[in-house]
C-alpha cells in the first residue's frame, strides 16, 4: 500500500530492568503526540508491564500513519528498546509477521491472539486506544 495515511502501529518492547528507559520514550513520544500541527504521532498507549494479546513481554504501542515512518523509525531505533513497527491491514497475522519490520532482536510472538484473515480489530482502534 502506497496511501501515505495508511495505518501504522510500532509496540515498544522493554523488561522491568529497563522500564526507565521505555518510560522516557514514552515521556518524549507523548511531547510529539502534543506538538500542535507537526504531531507525527497519533496515539500513544498505556505501558504494560505483562503480556497482553500476541506480546509475550511488556510494551506500549504507538499510532502514526505511513508518511511518518521516516520519523518514527529512527526514534525507537535511538531507544535502544526492541520495537515492531508494522501497518495495519485486514490481515492481522501479517501485519504481526509478514508485513512486519523489527528494530532490536525480534521476540517471538504469541500468534493465537490475533485475528484471523479479514478482520482486525486494530484497525477500528487506530488512533484512540489500546489493549
Amino acid at each position: 500500500m502506497n496511501d501515505k495515511a495508511a495505518p501504522y502501529h510500532a509496540h515498544i518492547y522493554y523488561t522491568l530492568a529497563h522500564r526507565a528507559v521505555a518510560e522516557d520514550l514514552h515521556r518524549r513520544l507523548g511531547e510529539l503526540k502534543e506538538a500542535a500541527g507537526i504531531a507525527p504521532i497519533l496515539f500513544v498507549g498505556q505501558l504494560r508491564d505483562r503480556k497482553v494479546g500476541p506480546h509475550p513481554i511488556p510494551q506500549f504501542e504507538i499510532h502514526f500513519t505511513k508518511e511518518k515512518l521516516g520519523v518514527i523509525v529512527p526514534i525507537l531505533e535511538s531507544s535502544g528498546l526492541t520495537a515492531l513497527v508494522h501497518p495495519l491491514t485486514d490481515d492481522d497475522l501479517a501485519d504481526h509477521t509478514s508485513l512486519a519490520q523489527w528494530i532490536g532482536e525480534p521476540i517471538e510472538l504469541d500468534l493465537a491472539p490475533l485475528d484471523p484473515p479479514g478482520m482486525n480489530k486494530g484497525v477500528a482502534r487506530f488512533g484512540k486506544t489500546d489493549f
